[in-house]
């Protein structure tokens, strides 16, 4: 934000301070300029994969000088708009950080905990073996971050592969942590936004009616790609001592945080969004249990510059115009999967948080599963692909992770047949009505 600040002081005077009104901002085709401004810095994230970083914060002081200039902010103009938009968004943001980076500690104490290293003694023969990798990875995303699960899931499968991992498989692995993660607020971060929106986490647990149909529509699959690739080998000669301490801290961890949100949501839910509760209640279980095993401090670096870039994108989204957006609707969120495989899930979940009157789980299917589609299309695809670097193309993903896109379309057309669209309030829209909100509460 330092960076804006110089150019701040050659505005006009008039621009600086708030007028009351905001003026109707300028569009190209019938678009507004926010959006097409927020579409040059997705695409950019999307090819320069290198310097997203730079890419994120030079569209976010980008989008903020634009608003000075041109609209001014939801809640006034100039600075004080500004102001007064960090200040409504600051909680969110906060938590979001805290959860950000605790999660990249806890995800390490499991990696040290030898677990995943056992894992691969329970899987059987032949492609069955690869297939029932993809469900523990789905089932390790439901509680650890689906970018951890990947990259444990990846580990794994180039042991059990003799380094030989098919990019159909490595497809399937991305598709199978971020179904994982889709129907719990702790397993992705487009759901853990929503649940720190106040969304309960119960709606959004029927995204796994589709996410389970999709993990066997393309697991299956990939497993057989895999299978004939390099089948499944398992070493059973070395010896591997689990550390129950770390399962316990993990375990600790994350039942702090569900008590903690569950609590404010349910009992403070007036004061729940004035402080950062859950980010606050990670970061105090981490430190409490530092004394039995110290977490892995040297990973604070690189997290917090990969959380800077998602912040960096959740800002520039909370800036968008969403009154203009398409109403919320089951067509809305099963486009949004599609949108999800080019532009990153975060943002584009920031959006719909702020417009409100979706059904969560919908949507957190969407988001979170059409990001796998192409494997720049999730945080989780960009990690996995930055130890397989022969994954880091589009025309060999969509060749070999057909099954994906294949996947997403059955596991939401099932999930609408079984359990329909259900539009429901979250902390921010507590009037729904039909498929949009008709109040806003802040």
């Amino acid at each position: 934000m330092l960076a804006i600040l110089p150019i701040l002081l050659f505005l006009p005077a008039n621009l600086l301070a708030s007028t009351g009104a905001i003026p109707e901002g300028p569009t190209l085709f019938g678009i507004p300029v926010e959006f097409i401004l927020f579409a040059m810095v997705l695409m950019g994230v999307a090819v320069l994969h290198n310097n997203t970083l730079q890419v994120a914060l030079t569209g976010l002081v980008t989008i903020i000088f634009f608003k000075l200039v041109f609209t001014g902010f939801k809640h006034g103009s100039g600075l004080e708009g500004l102001a007064l938009h960090f200040q409504h968004e600051w909680v969110i943001l906060t938590n979001l950080l805290c959860l950000l980076m605790g999660f990249a500690l806890l995800s390490n104490h499991f990696e040290k905990s030898n677990v995943p290293e056992l894992l691969p003694r329970f899987l059987p023969s032949g492609w069955m073996g690869g297939f029932m990798l993809l469900g523990l990875i789905f089932v390790l995303s439901s509680f650890l971050d689906n970018i951890a699960a990947a990259l444990i899931g990846g580990s794994i499968a180039t042991i059990v592969f003799r380094g030989r991992v098919h990019i159909g498989y490595l497809a399937g692995i991305v598709a199978a942590s971020n179904a994982g993660g889709s129907g719990s607020v702790v397993g992705d971060t487009t759901t853990t936004m929503m649940w720190i929106a106040g969304v309960a986490p119960q709606e959004v647990f029927h995204a796994y009616v589709a996410a389970l149909t999709a993990l066997v529509i393309s697991g299956i699959p990939a497993a057989l790609m895999q299978h004939k690739h390099s089948p499944i080998y398992a070493n059973t000669s070395e010896e591997i001592h689990v550390d129950g301490a770390r399962v316990a801290i993990v375990a600790f961890i994350l039942i702090m945080a569900i008590i903690v949100n569950v609590t404010i949501n349910v009992k403070f839910n007036e004061i729940s969004d004035s402080f950062p509760f859950i980010g606050v209640a990670v970061w105090a279980a981490l430190l409490l249990t530092a004394p039995v095993r110290k977490p892995d401090w040297s990973l604070m670096p690189e997290t917090f510059k990969g959380s800077l870039f998602l912040l960096s994108l959740v800002v520039c989204a909370s800036l968008m115009p969403v009154e203009k957006l398409p109403l919320a609707s089951w067509q809305t969120s099963f486009g949004l999967g599609f949108v999800s495989s080019v532009f990153d899930n975060i943002p584009l979940t920031a959006l719909a948080i702020k417009q409100g009157g979706y059904d969560w789980g919908m949507l957190a299917y969407s988001v979170g599963y059409g990001g796998s589609m192409i494997w720049f299309g999730s945080s989780a695809g960009v990690a996995l692909s930055n130890n397989f670097p022969e994954a880091k193309s589009v025309v060999n993903w969509l060749r070999y992770g057909w099954h994906v896109t294949v996947a997403y379309i059955i596991g939401f057309m099932v999930m609408l047949a079984v359990v329909g669209w259900h539009p429901t309030a979250d902390r921010y829209h507590t009037d729904i009505g039909g498929s949009q909100t008709a109040t806003q509460s802040k």
